[in-house]
């Protein structure tokens, strides 16, 4: 029976790339399913045989393992040359988005703890 080596929601293409071309490296079968229309399922690749599953999850392991590390050294890099994402920066671009969010965080607060005294009356 198939199993779910990886859901595909929220998957950066270049990444889904990548998993399928090392499965097809180390000569793993698998398939692929897509996205349901409604946004239900958000496919995934799926092992076809069952024996292939724990080799494909060890290499899945490092490949994550890899790409984070990848990751980590990009953000490092952007922090070292002073082009990494801050709040600072964000609200300087976009002080009305960044504002915008932070009154929409305060008023869920003031909700949440205004709403079972409310209640409670």
């Amino acid at each position: 029976m198939a199993k779910l080596l990886m859901n595909l929601r929220n998957v950066p293409e270049d990444e889904a790339d990548e998993v399928r071309a090392w499965l097809r490296d180390n000569g793993l079968e698998f398939y692929e399913t897509t996205p349901s229309p409604w946004g239900i399922s958000g496919g995934g690749i799926w092992i076809s045989n069952d024996g292939d599953l724990v080799r494909a999850r060890t290499l899945m392991d490092e490949y994550q393992q890899q790409r984070r590390q990848q990751a980590l050294a990009r953000q490092a890099d952007a922090e070292r040359d002073g082009s990494a994402e801050t709040f600072a920066g964000s609200l300087r671009e976009q002080p009305l988005r960044v504002i915008g969010k932070i009154v929409a965080i305060i008023g869920v607060l003031v909700f949440t703890l205004a709403l079972p005294h409310c209640l409670l009356r």
